[in-house]
């Protein structure tokens, strides 16, 4: 194999960032100093090849480090994993995180997005930049949706080079119990430092030290951005995330009554409100059992596909190939959508317990929970919970006593919309470039590592909670006879009290949007984020279930809702829109690749134009819109024309 390695060479601090990830190179085949005994065997080939997945790891060991990967970076880690450097630098230039060119070690995100774009994000960018100058050491990008919808604008600060210790550092310092005021690295006020170290057992992983502090600043204003970007440590702290749940404290809730009453960061706390029922039911029971309580309690994937979770679940069960895998999907980057990184943040010991469920269930030992790279307090909120529960026997090789083996490993993503989908996420996880795969096969017969897996994203599982403690009967109960269960909204734009909501299925969007508070000059609303459709102002009797927004001719998407009032631009908007899918679109199929780049220049034509003079461009919109829809190989470029499409014919949006 001809690996084309250059010449250039890793820095001292390069070497040493993925030699903290990898451990120290066994042999100079590996990029260690050459011996006599390397010239007679080679040493180590099959073992690097075989950890391909650390790939997307070790780049962002690098990147937090460094700021940045050169040249010399990216040959020594695809010595050490043995990985040809052109196939490495296609996986590298895929994710917009990451950056192949020098730049300074901190980097200010502004959201520039729907929700945040409608609260004058591009003029926040132009203020930022303005009041930072040149020579400040910080590179601004305007950035999309960061999932911090509820409070818009917003912006993240990651600055490079700074030594965290890992959350489960942390842990093995103060013991299991963590107390009420036990405070996880993440949750030290505006500057929240966030561990690279992928939680979790399976393939011996090391334990690996982050090097990178985030600030988040939502709601942003120039003075507050700036601040953040040069002293984080005197930034405002982040809000708690009970703030994103305006129904926080209800205990009539479902999936929310913990937010507001228990602590995120304590085990027992969590346990003492319900926590580890549902588990232990679970083996009470057994694996089939489990799988018919998820069926018969109609639960669909929460995602936008709708997808009978109880069928996916009892499919992966029954294929004889092993290993079987468990996949949580936490990319939420659906602009709009929020609900993940709530979940996540405030109730994470809830994920923690549904994704054993769901493996116990489906016979797999080692679950894989991939996180958007965007969500650094999500992250420590995460692997904090992952390492007590390892601490307390909930994890491991024998959970809760009952001989079953499970871990869960933490995979953070590079900031790549289309690894939502997930053969993309497969792709992401293994060292290759975030594309979609075709289907057939399936994932649950050849997904992750080309073994037969279950991925469900965070909501969904977190849905097995009550199904096992209530009971599938109850739990049907709730919504509508098509669509159970209930459902969180994410709530954003024009309205008084943005945020998550939960609601039973059935519930219509004009009962929503009282909740939040909607404004009486109200324009628009857009359901299932940039994906979705717009509805009229006098479509709000609309019923939030999947076959109501269906006959509706619109989508229900994620839940994602955003109201938008007559001061916002709609043709600006799905501008915006256009440019946001012509950026994430992977460029693998020719529809999407060529289609979203279209679109966005026929939009860019007609954005001050109206009437007669658009008309042309509206009908090449429409074919190349039915062309996406029809030919693209996954849903980014299917979608990519819905909200534009419904603007037109339902705002009438160039008239």
């Amino acid at each position: 194999m001809d690996l084309h390695f250059g010449d250039s060479k890793p820095t001292d601090d390069e070497r040493a960032a993925v030699d903290a990830l990898l451990g120290p190179p066994e042999s100079s085949w590996e990029g260690a100093d050459r011996s006599d005994a390397d010239l007679r065997w080679a040493r180590g080939g099959r073992e690097a090849r075989d950890r391909r997945d650390l790939l997307l790891p070790g780049l962002h060991a690098v990147n937090d480090r460094i700021g940045w990967i050169s040249e010399g970076a990216l040959d020594y880690l695809c010595r050490r994993l043995t990985i040809p450097p052109a196939e490495a630098y296609g996986v590298a230039t895929f994710y917009a995180m990451f950056s192949l060119g020098p730049r300074p070690s901190t980097v200010l995100h502004i959201c520039t997005d729907l929700a945040c774009t409608a609260a004058g994000a591009t003029r926040l960018c132009t203020e930022v930049e303005s009041g930072l100058g040149p020579g400040s050491g910080v590179q601004v990008e305007r950035s999309p949706c960061l999932g911090l919808c509820e409070r818009a604008p917003a912006a993240l600060v990651i600055r490079a080079g700074e030594t965290a210790r890992p959350a489960f550092e942390d842990e093995a310092r103060s013991g299991p119990k963590g107390g009420p005021g036990a405070q996880p690295p993440g949750d030290d006020g505006g500057t929240s430092r966030s561990s690279e170290a992928e939680s979790g057992g399976g393939k011996g992983r090391r334990g690996r030290k982050a090097q990178r502090s985030t600030a988040v600043c939502a709601p942003a204003t120039p003075d507050t951005a700036i601040q953040a970007a040069t002293a984080p440590e005197t930034a405002p702290p982040e809000p708690p995330p009970t703030t994103a749940v305006p129904q926080a404290g209800t205990p009539t809730l479902t999936l929310l009554h913990r937010m507001g009453t228990t602590d995120p960061t304590d085990l027992d706390d969590y346990r003492a409100n319900g926590g580890y029922t549902a588990l232990r039911r679970a083996f009470a029971i057994g694996p089939a059992a489990v799988i018919r309580e998820v069926t018969d309690a109609g639960l669909v994937g929460r995602g936008g596909a709708a997808f009978p979770t109880g069928r996916k679940w009892q499919a992966t069960a029954s294929q004889p190939d092993h290993p079987h895998y468990l996949v949580c999907n936490a990319d939420e980057s659906e602009p709009g959508t929020f609900k993940d990184r709530v979940l996540m943040e405030g109730d994470p010991f809830a994920l923690v317990e549904a994704m054993t469920i769901a493996a116990y269930a489906t016979g797999a030992h080692h679950g894989y929970l991939y996180l958007r790279g965007e969500y650094p307090r999500a992250t420590a909120r995460m692997e904090h919970a992952i390492a007590q529960a390892r601490a307390r026997g909930l994890l491991g090789d024998d959970v809760l006593g009952q001989g079953y083996a499970f871990d869960i490993e933490i995979r953070r993503g590079a900031g790549a919309y289309i690894c939502g989908e997930e053969t993309a996420l497969f792709n992401s996880i293994e060292g290759y470039r975030g594309e979609p795969r075709t289907k057939p096969p399936f994932p649950v017969e050849k997904g992750l590592f080309g073994k037969p897996t279950v991925e469900n994203n965070v909501e969904t599982l977190v849905n097995v909670l009550p199904i096992l403690t209530m009971g599938a009967q109850a739990y049907a109960a709730i919504g509508t006879e098509k669509s159970t269960g209930p459902k969180l909204f994410c709530v954003s734009g024009s309205v008084a009290r943005p945020g998550i909501y939960e609601l039973p299925f059935g519930a219509t969007l004009g009962e929503l949007l009282g909740l939040a508070g909607v404004r009486d000059n109200l324009r628009a609303v857009l359901l299932g984020g940039a994906a979705g459709g717009f509805v009229r102002p006098d479509e709000l009797d609309i019923p939030l279930t999947f076959e109501g927004t269906r006959e509706a001719g619109t989508t229900l998407g994620s839940g994602v809702v955003m109201a938008f009032d007559d001061t916002v631009p709609l043709p600006r908007l799905l501008l915006r829109i256009a440019q946001f899918f012509r950026d994430e679109s992977c460029g693998q199929c020719v529809p999407c690749r060529v289609g979203t780049v279209r679109q966005e220049e026929a939009l860019h034509r007609i954005v001050d134009r109206a009437g007669a003079d658009a008309r042309a461009d509206i009908t090449l919109l429409r074919e190349v819109g039915r062309a996406m829809r029809d030919a693209s190989i996954c849903g980014l470029g299917q979608t990519a024309w819905n909200a534009v499409e419904s603007a037109i014919d339902r705002l009438g949006a160039y008239e």
